[in-house]
């Protein structure tokens, strides 16, 4: 990326800051990602807020711009191109406004794996997986976001590019640069590209749902699988409640769900293997079958087609959407030691259910790598909107309860503008303060993504 001259005077300025109406018309003559450095040099010097926007698919408000009026929208979904695939080094280099599936299918054609997955991959993008930190499904093998990026391109908030487009898995030459922009939010400057890791792609699959007759059970599962497994790669262990699938069959009566007597919580397991199709299956079952025999399991289902694997993996996904379709809720995107999952489930539903008779807790989400979505939903037959009223006594309870288990209030989403506020009772005045340095030492007149993550400088 080459950053354009663009003098003072082409773009009209008024005491309000830089209209940028004139900018269109350099768009075609010195392209998109060009024209995004002009415009950041020109929001730095008239200290005009910038929000940077991918697919806008987040959850904490982090890639809104406030009420205000003043502050300019910079979507990156022009910025749209694969750079190039190294097959060899195992990397792919692309725009920051790739959706995550185009990226996915880039690397399948030639070959091989970019493992991130998420419900949203059809119209999330790259620059906002590595803004988040994102995790997804495949956490619990591959690593989050971070773990799967080796170098960024990132505009600064004075306009300059910095190229840290390195292919590396090795580089200790100072300060980690990338990690500071990764899961800051577009708060400490805009990625616009990036060199992500690749993998083989798996030979085969094999998916299976397993009915648990408690959490401590599905830890204890967890633990077994991993010194059952071999060499096979576990590469999903998702919770699933019997109230979220309940949700999906009352809301998605099309998807097959297998014939599994109901218990209170099951897990979605799959192992992947770069050998013959018929290990990871050969090795699942008996797995399962060793695991029933000791107790771990009540019952199991394996997929025995890529058509059941399908079914069971879209019952996991379409479990936010049957909650919506249920009513309003309160979500919780959280991370707790997974040794303490199950005493941090029994106490939170405990709690809530003393303080708010009635309500339902939704419990799913990636126990593999300690990530569960707590959230919790009004109680039958009545009003949402009544029971949305106590979300900040809810929040409490649940952010209360994760801080006793040494957890974080959010593992995946980011904090955003929604919990700017919340992070400062649970994180400490030297950790938030050194936050805001590096805020102030990056972005000293503050205009990127202002009011996200730490609150607004003085």
């Amino acid at each position: 990326m080459q950053a354009a001259t663009f003098t003072p005077r082409q773009c009209a300025v008024d005491d309000q800051g830089c209209d940028v109406d004139q900018i269109a018309q350099f768009q075609q003559i010195i392209g998109d990602a060009e024209v995004g450095v002009v415009l950041v040099k020109l929001c730095n010097q008239y200290q005009v807020a910038i929000v940077p926007q991918g697919g806008n698919t987040g959850l904490v408000l982090g890639s809104v711009p406030d009420a205000g009026g003043h502050a300019v929208v910079l979507s990156l979904l022009r910025l749209q191109q694969i750079r190039g695939i190294d097959v060899i080094n195992n990397t792919i280099t692309v725009d920051a406004g790739c959706f995550l599936q185009q990226v996915q299918q880039a690397a399948s054609a030639s070959g091989r794996l970019f493992p991130l997955s998420l419900a949203s991959e059809g119209s999330c993008t790259i620059g906002g997986n590595l803004s988040t930190n994102a995790g997804g499904t495949a956490v619990l093998h591959y690593g989050n976001a971070r773990e799967l990026c080796l170098g960024l391109e990132v505009v600064t908030p004075s306009g300059e590019v910095w190229n840290g487009l390195r292919g590396l898995r090795k580089d200790n030459t100072g300060y980690d640069l990338r990690d500071l922009y990764i899961g800051a939010e577009g708060t400490l400057g805009i990625i616009t590209g990036a060199v992500l890791k690749l993998f083989p792609k798996p030979v085969s699959r094999a998916t299976a749902l397993a009915a648990l007759p408690s959490i401590e059970a599905s830890l204890a599962l967890l633990q077994f699988i991993r010194m059952h497994s071999k060499d096979l790669a576990l590469t999903a262990f998702e919770l699933l409640s019997d109230y979220c699938l309940s949700l999906v069959r009352q809301h998605f009566p099309r998807i097959r769900q297998p014939q599994l007597a109901p218990h209170p919580y099951y897990v979605l397991i799959e192992f992947s293997s770069q050998e013959n199709e018929s290990i990871p299956m050969q090795s699942l079952q008996q797995v399962l079958q060793l695991a029933m025999q000791n107790g771990f399991i009540a019952d199991a289902a394996v997929a025995s087609s890529l058509a059941q694997s399908n079914d069971i993996w879209s019952m996991r996904e379409s479990i936010s959407e049957a909650q919506a379709a249920e009513g309003k809720n309160i979500k919780h995107d959280i991370s707790i030691p997974i040794s303490a999952i199950g005493d941090f489930i029994r106490r939170t539903d405990a709690l809530l259910t003393e303080q708010f008779p009635g309500c339902r807790m939704v419990t799913f989400g990636h126990i593999g790598d300690g990530n569960l979505h707590y959230n919790v939903s009004a109680p039958q037959n009545s009003s949402a909107e009544q029971f949305l009223t106590k979300q900040n006594a809810i929040n409490r309870v649940v952010y209360d309860s994760v801080a006793e288990s040494s957890g974080s209030i959010s593992a995946e989403h980011g904090l955003g503008a929604l919990k700017r506020e919340e992070i400062l009772r649970y994180k400490s005045p030297l950790e938030m303060q050194l936050m805001i340095n590096i805020k102030r030492a990056l972005d000293p007149n503050n205009i990127m993504n202002p009011g996200k993550v730490v609150m607004p400088l003085p």
